[in-house]
């Protein structure tokens, strides 16, 4: 089942507090990205991360769930209410995460 719009505005609406966040449609689902990196997307209604070492620490008791059939597995962000935290898990993640790759010519 495809993401709804409303879940994505309503997560975009949360993550309105940190400075570039930006996401592209992929297949009915959405990929989220902070300062140009990826750090994960919405999955049928669902807010999943990649599980760096920070959003694990933060997150000790978080599902591992699959974003999708054949994808690695990613953490279900269960308290999506809270700005504050998810401002600090969007800037612990996002040292951790690789630089975006270039695109070639």
């Amino acid at each position: 089942m495809p993401s709804t719009k409303d879940y994505l505005d309503y997560i975009l609406e949360q993550l309105s507090g940190l400075e570039n966040i930006s996401c592209r449609a992929m297949m009915g689902e959405y990929i989220i990205y902070y300062r140009d990196k990826i750090i994960g997307g919405i999955y049928d209604d669902r807010f999943l991360v990649k599980p760096t070492k920070s959003a694990v620490q933060m997150m000790p008791n978080a599902p591992h769930e699959l974003p999708y059939e054949g994808a690695k597995e990613m953490l279900l962000v269960e308290d999506i209410e809270d700005r504050d935290f998810l401002r600090d898990l969007l800037n612990a993640m996002w040292a951790e995460l690789p630089a975006p790759k270039k695109k070639k010519k």
